[in-house]
């Protein structure tokens, strides 16, 4: 609402400074720095509340280390992470920009959804709060709505890097004053694809359309029937391994943080035309205005990590957690990136591999020799290391650096082909 403002006293009025809205930069910075305060400022006041309406954690007695002394710790604070993700990018973002909207509807919705979650195990006093079929089901819900505006929306367009290069060379990307018409060029002659990147390949580009091209000749007409169900699992996979990572004080917080400025950069260099150019990759028009999102979703769990980290003064409960694995995935479908999740998010696989290798081996074994056997001494991942008698801080530690190692990774698969 603040970018149409100053556009406004700019254009209108030309006052003097109101142009630096139309920086990207300015605005992603600005979000940053509104997310944090909203969070630091307004965390403890939640708190606070939560506490006064005796909204805390029941703890399962697991056995491990410092778990029931969380016991009462106020829950549900992915309100506040969610309330810093969209206030921002209501106050900076483009608000019809089809990408800005499509990110605006997966908050509201996987955190309403997380909300009824908790909602349920909190007021309703039912431990299983609502049922893992419901919450797949709003998670697919979701992904048939996004994988449908991004297969069929007009606005939903690339360019390949092969044009990206022709037409750079012909009218000098490096040289800035063509860049604005370079730039608004691309937006009209971009075409509606369901391409995307492969990491470690030197022609980068998979058309998810290729896999029905036995088909027939009108293949590509088709490719909806491909592209949404992939969409549905990048969703449903991420958003419930985000949700398993929330088990220790900041963890999911930090390691999301981490894989948010891991988008950033990548939403940033996709939306631009010289950086796509230099680095031959494709450029999606208008996907840059995803930086102020991004932007506040990083700012937005950083300040939530000042009352998460160990030990956690709230919680995000399903509110949160739900939210923003689900973002993570939407957000890297729309820039075209989802096939670099496996590395962006590895942390995230590995929670959601160990409890389904766990599951699966205890009936397997169970089956076989009538007493089930497990992998780990306990699951999700971080809870075995928890059993193994690592201290939840050092835990919390080497998952983030480990997360930091995947994520710089996944950002140097752009040049590693």
């Amino acid at each position: 609402m603040l970018y149409y403002l100053f556009d406004w006293l700019n254009n209108s009025l030309d006052v003097p400074g109101t142009g630096v809205f139309q920086y990207i930069s300015f605005r992603a910075a600005a979000a940053v720095i509104t997310s944090l305060l909203i969070t630091i400022v307004f965390g403890k006041r939640l708190i606070n509340f939560l506490k006064k309406k005796q909204v805390g954690e029941t703890v399962r007695d697991l056995g491990l280390q410092g778990q029931k002394e969380k016991e009462g710790t106020p829950t549900m604070g992915g309100l506040i992470i969610l309330g810093a993700i969209l206030i921002p990018t209501l106050l900076f973002a483009k608000l019809e920009n089809i990408y800005i909207i499509i990110m605006l509807i997966t908050t509201i919705w996987l955190g309403a959804l997380g909300f009824l979650d908790d909602y349920i195990k909190v007021f309703r006093k039912n431990k299983a709060g609502l049922s893992g079929k419901l919450k797949i089901v709003g998670q697919v819900i979701l992904g048939i709505v996004v994988g449908s505006m991004i297969y069929f929306h007009p606005d939903m367009t690339i360019k390949e890097k092969q044009e990206i290069a022709q037409y750079s060379q012909s009218h000098n990307l490096q040289n800035t004053s063509n860049y604005e018409k370079a730039k608004q060029k691309f937006m009209e002659e971009s075409s509606r694809s369901t391409k995307t990147t492969i990491p470690f390949v030197k022609n980068n580009e998979f058309d998810y359309s290729w896999l029905i091209k036995w088909t027939g000749d009108d293949y590509k007409s088709y490719a909806w029937i491909v592209f949404i169900p992939i969409v549905i699992f990048f969703i449903t996979a991420i958003s419930n391994g985000a949700n398993l990572t929330d088990g220790i004080d900041g963890l999911a917080t930090g390691t999301s943080a981490i894989i948010g400025s891991c988008l950033a950069i990548l939403a940033w260099v996709s939306g631009n035309i010289i950086f796509a150019n230099y680095l031959d990759i494709m450029y999606i028009p208008n996907v840059g205005e995803l930086t102020i999102y991004i932007s506040a979703f990083v700012g937005a769990t950083l300040g939530f990590l000042w009352y998460n980290t160990y030990p956690a003064q709230i919680f995000m409960g399903d509110t949160g957690s739900l939210a923003i694995g689900g973002i993570i995935a939407v957000f890297a479908i729309l820039i075209r990136k989802e096939l670099l999740i496996p590395i962006m998010c590895g942390i995230f696989i590995a929670e959601n591999l160990s409890v389904i290798m766990q599951v699966s081996y205890f009936k397997i074994t169970k089956r076989k020799y009538g007493e089930g056997k497990r992998l780990f001494l306990m699951a999700p991942l971080h809870h075995h290391y928890q059993k193994k008698g690592y201290a939840e801080p050092k835990i919390v530690q080497r998952f983030m650096i480990v997360c930091i190692i995947l994520a710089v990774t996944t950002i140097l698969t752009l040049k590693l082909r």
